[in-house]
């Protein structure tokens, strides 16, 4: 008669299912919805200030410093040449970037600070003062950001012509290294940024050829007219 009282296969002696319900199971699904919904949530959006730093000083250089390059190779065939003008322009280049970036952005923070000073004498509060000015951005540290990310583009185009003695190809070679990186460069940044990845590799190195050729064809125009 104890048996009759005991559940059989899940069932009751009412006839009734007892159904159970694995709660760990229920916690892993929560987790991964939790998950899923904090890296849809994410604000790609507060990446735009450094990834535009970056790839902007990495494209800056590797074209500034190839066209250079080929637009002095346009009317000298002297490898050394070549070499001297694309290193001076990675430095000129560098500086260049690490200043303006430098004062760009401590513009940007002398407003911010100013903003702040206002809120806070409009609200009495000084408590907030010190996180909101860890928030604030840093003008040396973008500085030094932009210099480096400008001469990791710039120093490409001269390795690629630093070990080839025959004109012709050196230029070659210098153009497809160059377009090869353009292309990494537009997919990194249609990577992080979350971007098309096709129509932001094609509109960086359709601006890397025009930049190119218009160095290259106006130097040769002015060069063998003028010299």
């Amino acid at each position: 008669m104890d048996s009759l009282g005991a559940t059989t296969n899940g069932i009751s002696p009412n006839n009734t299912f007892e159904i159970e319900i694995p709660i760990h199971a229920n916690n892993v699904e929560k987790d991964k919805i939790s998950s899923v919904e904090k890296e849809s949530n994410i604000d790609y959006s507060q990446r735009a200030q450094w990834l535009r730093a970056a790839m902007l000083g990495a494209n800056d250089g590797l074209v500034t410093v190839a066209s250079l390059m080929i637009g002095v190779g346009a009317i000298k065939q002297d490898i050394s040449v070549m070499l001297l003008a694309g290193f001076a322009g990675l430095v000129a280049g560098a500086c260049s970037m690490a200043i303006g970036e430098f004062v760009s952005v401590y513009t940007q923070y002398d407003i911010e600070v100013a903003q702040i000073k206002r809120e806070r004498e409009a609200n009495n509060n000084n408590e907030e003062e010190s996180s909101e000015r860890e928030k604030l951005p840093n003008p040396f540290q973008a500085a030094v950001a932009s210099a480096l990310a400008f001469s990791v583009g710039a120093v490409m185009p001269l390795l690629a012509a630093a070990f080839i003695k025959d004109h012709r190809i050196r230029m070659s070679v210098v153009a497809a290294v160059v377009s090869l990186a353009l292309l990494v460069f537009g997919g990194i940044g249609a990577m992080l940024g979350k971007t098309p990845m096709m129509k932001s590799c094609v509109r960086v190195l359709i601006g890397g050829w025009m930049a190119m050729a218009v160095t290259f064809g106006l130097t040769k125009l002015i060069g063998t007219t003028a010299l």
